[in-house]
């Protein structure tokens, strides 16, 4: 932990803003804790709590187990020590307490023994709870760090399981949304009741709700709850011995190098010309790339984000089936504004065989146009069939259209013209370089506002055909189609040019990158 702080100065400075932000934290909750103990509502203080203390211990199971995080004091870094595993096990969950989260718990946990210091008996188990939930929370990250260790020793494993991740927190949307909606003044404490009710017998709120039961007078079910969370950290230290014992003799695994067919895949099947050859290129490396696919999945999810607080706010369900398409176009189009920079040093390729920019530019949005027409045409169809109104059809086609589009114009002026810092080939996708200015926001800003400017036209004919008459769909599809052609023309004929002039600045931006 020590070496953290020999960082560069900016390195050391986020740290140290992260342990403050994390201690002032610690601290709000402490406070909130210690004014608990003059509150005589302790049934509503138990549910609070254990509800809350078991996503904390969840949190330390799934965390590491999801993100693949690099544990600096792995067990095989010992294996040639000598150091018997059970000193080691001992030693190495020990270790865990230097750090962050174990410094931000333990205060927590301090805050719980002043709630339920209401009579030497709740005190003394509360103190013993505290510490059992202390070993628990410290051996679930640890064994969850090691079974990562094993499950997401390559990197695309670890880019999965950041994904699944994500997409797990977005599958709890409809889960937030009904919590969202209870009337908590007539059925929360009761809801909260009951799950608290559940999670006290189980590992992750055991403990939790030891002083708690005391507090309320059963002494008896604490007693037995207690033996749940000192049987919890017992087989939690029985796995981490085991998997200690595993890893010394256990090399880290090393990615299987992928055997692909005999032949040139997509470069065999598009024309041999140079507009084939790029469109190729991109074809593949939007099917290998993780940089790519990682972005193409986040697409779906932004409409979820936005449709969860419209959903929250009253919005129809019909209405809100309009806006997926759409939001999902804008962001597809938006993908490629930095597309060159991908490349990063392999443009160098591009520049010295002589292509042409209307065969680089075109080239690349070949997948992006093949996945915009499906999109646009299942997407609209499907849409249209929730919202209830087929005449709605031909502007969820113009407005779509149009986004996208829009989208890939801009994406081909601003991918050749304003290149920044991106992820190299190779690297995570979830890793993004510092930029040595404010350019790069600024280009992602202008280009995703760009799109959406040019696709106001459509978007209010489309607004007019929903709420005065429908005759303004066919105008909506019109409009938004003549735009959105004319934005991809421009966008490529400006990029063309754009990139058959400054091909050796964007290849020493690509170097310095």
């Amino acid at each position: 932990m020590a070496n953290l702080f020999r960082r560069s100065p900016w390195q050391v400075v986020g740290l140290v803003v992260g342990l403050l932000y994390g201690l002032g934290v610690a601290l709000a909750i402490v406070g909130v804790l210690v004014t608990l103990r003059f509150s005589d509502d302790v049934a509503s203080i138990r549910s609070g709590m254990v509800v809350a203390g078991s996503i904390v211990v969840l949190g330390f199971l799934l965390v590491p187990l999801s993100l693949g995080v690099d544990d600096s004091m792995d067990p095989r870094r010992f294996s040639l020590f000598a150091i018997p595993n059970d000193r080691l096990s001992l030693g190495l969950a020990v270790s865990s307490l230097a750090g962050v989260p174990a410094i931000v718990l333990t205060l927590v946990l301090l805050g719980t023994i002043v709630t339920w210091s209401r009579g030497v008996g709740e005190t003394l188990l509360a103190i013993v709870a505290a510490a059992l939930l202390l070993a628990t929370c410290m051996l679930c990250s640890r064994v969850s760090t090691a079974v990562a260790a094993f499950l997401l020793a390559t990197r695309r494993a670890r880019e999965f399981s950041g994904i699944i991740g994500i997409l797990l927190v977005v599958m709890i949307s409809p889960v937030v949304v009904l919590l969202l909606n209870v009337d908590w003044s007539r059925y929360g404490l009761d809801l909260l009741s009951a799950l608290a009710g559940i999670l006290g017998w189980t590992p992750l709120g055991a403990a939790w709700s030891v002083p708690a039961d005391a507090a309320v007078g059963s002494w008896g079910t604490a007693v037995l709850k207690l033996l749940i969370a000192a049987a919890t950290v017992y087989l939690l230290w029985l796995a981490w011995c085991r998997l200690v014992a595993q890893m010394l003799v256990t090399p880290g695994r090393e990615a299987n190098v992928k055997q692909y067919g005999v032949g040139l895949g997509w470069f065999d099947r598009m024309p041999r010309t140079p507009l084939g050859a790029i469109a190729a290129r991109s074809i593949t490396y939007w099917g290998r790339d993780s940089r790519y696919w990682v972005s193409l999945v986040m697409i779906p999810v932004v409409p979820v984000l936005v449709s969860v607080p419209l959903a929250v706010a009253g919005v129809p369900g019909s209405v809100i089936a309009l806006l997926p398409v759409p939001i999902m176009c804008l962001f597809l189009g938006w993908t490629l504004h930095n597309d060159v920079a991908f490349d990063n040093t392999a443009i160098w390729l591009h520049i010295v065989s002589g292509a042409s920019g209307w065969a680089d530019r075109i080239g690349r949005l070949v997948p992006a146009l093949v996945c915009g027409i499906v999109l646009i045409g299942l997407g609209s169809a499907i849409s249209v069939s929730f919202y209830g109104d087929w005449s709605a059809l031909p502007s969820m086609l113009g407005v779509s259209t149009c986004l996208l589009l829009a989208g890939l114009g801009f994406s081909s002026y601003t991918s050749a013209r304003f290149p920044y810092p991106a992820t190299k080939p190779g690297d995570s996708p979830f890793a993004q370089p510092q930029a040595s200015d404010t350019a790069s926001a600024l280009i992602q800003s202008c280009s995703f506002a760009g799109s959406f400017v040019l696709s106001v036209p459509a978007i209010g004919c489309a607004l007019m055909g929903l709420l005065v008459d429908p005759h303004w769909h066919l105008l909506a599809l019109v409009t938004g189609v003549g735009v959105g052609v004319l934005s991809v023309v421009g966008g490529v004929w400006l990029g063309a040019r754009t990139f058959e002039k400054r091909g050796p600045e964007m290849l020493a931006s690509a170097v310095r990158a």
